[in-house]
């Protein structure tokens, strides 16, 4: 099983060449996105589609914006994310249709071992994250590793969501709970 393998399957892993290529790629596109301007939304169109699994239709980012391998992101369609997006996307992330991100949200697929000699040995794992349709996420928000969000959710700002959070909510906190159902 290569490095990238297990990575993607949640498994310890290293970063070998290929996932440091990878990476870079993602740095050179990302940094490319970042420098353009108001005026040139085509072109990072192009630029979001290299870097992405899978891009919806009318999609929107707001520069800047960070991630580690982009290829294994994928968004659907009425996307919108504001300022200071991270994406640690050593994992899978999914995000449905109408999802809107206030500024500075952070998505973390990436964990670490408990262990110090094992963390020291620079072994990681990431867990995947599914975001609904319909979700508005404000900013702030702190996603960790291997939660789902399910669809017609308000996340407050400021959150850190460590669990999974229901369909058809609002909530918030940290840790992120519950806190009444959208009727």
């Amino acid at each position: 099983m290569t490095e990238k393998e297990k990575m993607l399957s949640g498994e310890l892993y290293t970063v070998d060449d290929e996932l440091r290529q990878e990476f870079l790629n993602a740095k050179k596109i990302t940094r490319l996105f970042n420098n353009t301007t108001e005026g040139e939304t085509e072109y990072r169109k192009k630029l979001l589609s290299e870097l992405f699994e899978k891009v919806g239709e009318r999609i929107y980012i707001e520069p800047p914006f960070r991630c580690d391998y982009g290829s294994n992101i994928s968004i659907g369609d009425n996307f919108y994310a504001n300022y200071d997006c991270i994406i640690i996307d050593v994992n899978k992330v999914k995000i449905g249709n109408n999802v809107k991100i206030g500024p500075r949200v952070c998505i973390y697929t990436a964990g670490h071992p408990i262990e110090a000699a094992v963390r020291n040995s620079l072994l990681e794992f990431g867990k995947p994250i599914t975001i609904g349709n319909d979700i508005w996420i404000g900013g702030n928000v702190v996603i960790n590793p291997g939660i789902t969000i399910g669809s017609n959710v308000v996340i407050g700002s400021g959150s850190v969501v460590t669990k999974n959070i229901p369909d058809n909510v609002i909530a918030a906190g940290n840790p992120c709970k519950v806190l009444r159902s959208i009727t």
